[in-house]
């Protein structure tokens, strides 16, 4: 053969491979592609055949060995992914309607899909999603063009920031912004608290880095002016004064149609007088639920090893089914013995664990009344159990205004009245309770302003009486 010929005979088998590399590329491009599309339509015989054409030219010239049964696969992927590129619809651009106008909607949302953050969660939610179904299903109960504000009403510690976050991540998307405002009371305490959370709710929703909000008023304005037309999800986390809602959501006038806006509270006052259309009342896990939750982080596992079980339920019935309390508590045990096990237990019985009473006491010091402090002492030690009417008659014969002291704590969470009209409270509510007393005078027990053990009455009384006997004596 002529060199002539040869090199002719060289370039076209480099052309040869260049194509081979270009279709083997273009493959891949086409199943990224369309990895990402939506499953509905359905792909051309032709489509297949090309493909199962292409994927054996590769295989006779060489360049990649696949068997029948692999190329059967590969096709039914392929063909998958085309049928889902093919069921994804356009967005049509009438004549009279500004194109421009079209591609910066399109890019807005494609911006706002690209900028969802989800919000952390924990590594191992316990029944959260059942909850969270009952509260969309409240959330969607209203037509879709309404505004619709949702209160989420429960004790310290008893999960609602869990399922706030869960919310926030599951329908986030489905508005044209959303905002999620954490630890409401604690940042309005701070300097320009509440100028900072207009700020950050305009932030969110807009994206806008530049909005500056010289005070509380003008934020007022500006939210009702940008929000007004927006379909947003806001929610608002630990809200405890009704002057926080005229600050963030004042009238449902500030929101555009479909918006929803969900408040949780400790305190249902916030969400009475048709402040919101739909009342969600947390209450605490069931047993199972108890011991999975404790058991992930006292055990990394979703059950107690077998010599921590008898310890991992007494733990669980010490915390009433409340979330903060196995968390904290799991955590605090996780990798001791049995023997340090047993000693945190009997101290638990005597003083509670300190940061378990730290997030629950919040409660008790926002009662702005020493009365209802009172009660609310009265109660954890002495009135769990009997009925409302009698501790109202007693409180009364006390000097105090008990009726409504007790109305107060009911509605802050502090105490319920069950369906024989019984006061009820958390057991970690009254231990707690009963260490603000005791944390006074820790080792002085007639300083105590209040004794609920009968043995330490008997002492005092016992130590009371014969200091009397030796004051007469002397006398």
């Amino acid at each position: 053969m002529a060199m002539g010929q040869v090199q002719p005979i060289n370039k076209r088998r480099n052309e040869g491979d260049r194509k081979v590399e270009e279709n083997l590329k273009a493959i891949e491009e086409i199943k990224a592609a369309t990895d990402m599309a939506l499953r509905n339509a359905e792909m051309a015989d032709s489509a297949k055949v090309a493909i199962e054409g292409e994927l054996r030219l590769l295989e006779e010239q060489g360049k990649v060995k696949i068997a029948a049964k692999e190329i059967k696969i590969f096709v039914k992927r392929w063909a998958e992914a085309l049928r889902e590129a093919a069921s994804i619809s356009g967005i049509v651009v009438l004549n009279s309607r500004n194109e421009s106008e079209a591609i910066k909607t399109i890019v807005e949302n494609v911006m706002r899909l690209l900028d969802k953050t989800e919000l952390f969660i924990a590594d191992n939610p316990v029944d959260v999603e059942p909850r969270v179904q009952e509260m969309i299903e409240l959330i969607d109960q209203k037509q879709s063009n309404d505004v619709l504000l949702l209160g989420m009403w429960g004790m310290g510690g008893i999960g609602k920031m869990t399922i706030e976050k869960a919310i926030y991540n599951k329908i986030g998307h489905n508005f044209e912004g959303e905002s999620f405002l954490a630890h409401i009371r604690e940042v309005w305490e701070q300097d320009a608290g509440q100028v900072y959370l207009q700020e950050q709710l305009l932030f969110d929703i807009e994206k806008e880095t530049n909005t500056k909000i010289r005070n509380v008023e003008s934020g007022k304005v500006m939210l009702k002016e940008r929000l007004r037309h927006k379909r947003v999800l806001l929610i608002l986390d630990d809200v405890n004064k009704l002057h926080q809602l005229n600050v963030l959501c004042e009238s449902r006038e500030w929101f555009g149609s479909g918006s929803r806006i969900i408040i949780t509270t400790r305190d249902m006052h916030i969400l009475r007088g048709r402040r919101v259309d739909k009342v969600f009342r947390m209450i605490g896990m069931d047993e199972d639920e108890s011991i999975e939750l404790f058991s992930w982080h006292a055990f990394k596992q979703a059950s107690p090893r077998e010599n921590f079980i008898g310890l991992s339920r007494n733990i669980v019935a010490y915390s009433a089914g409340l979330p903060l309390a196995l968390e904290v508590l799991g955590s605090y045990l996780f990798d001791m013995e049995v023997t340090e096990w047993k000693n945190v237990l009997e101290k638990l019985k005597k003083i509670p664990n300190d940061e378990v009473q730290e997030k629950l006491k919040i409660s008790y010091d926002g009662l702005t009344d020493d009365t209802e402090k009172g009660i609310f002492l009265d109660i954890a030690c002495f009135f769990i159990g009997m009925d409302r009417n009698d501790v109202i008659h007693i409180l009364n014969g006390c000097g105090l205004c008990a009726e409504n002291g007790i109305h107060v704590l009911v509605e802050r969470s502090l105490v319920t009245v069950d369906y024989k009209n019984k006061l009820r409270m958390h057991d970690l509510l009254r231990d707690m309770g009963r260490e603000i007393i005791r944390s006074k005078t820790p080792m002085e027990l007639e300083e105590h302003s209040r004794l609920w053990f009968h043995e330490d009455a008997l002492d005092v009384l016992i130590q009371k009486q014969g200091q009397q006997r030796q004051s007469t004596s002397r006398q």
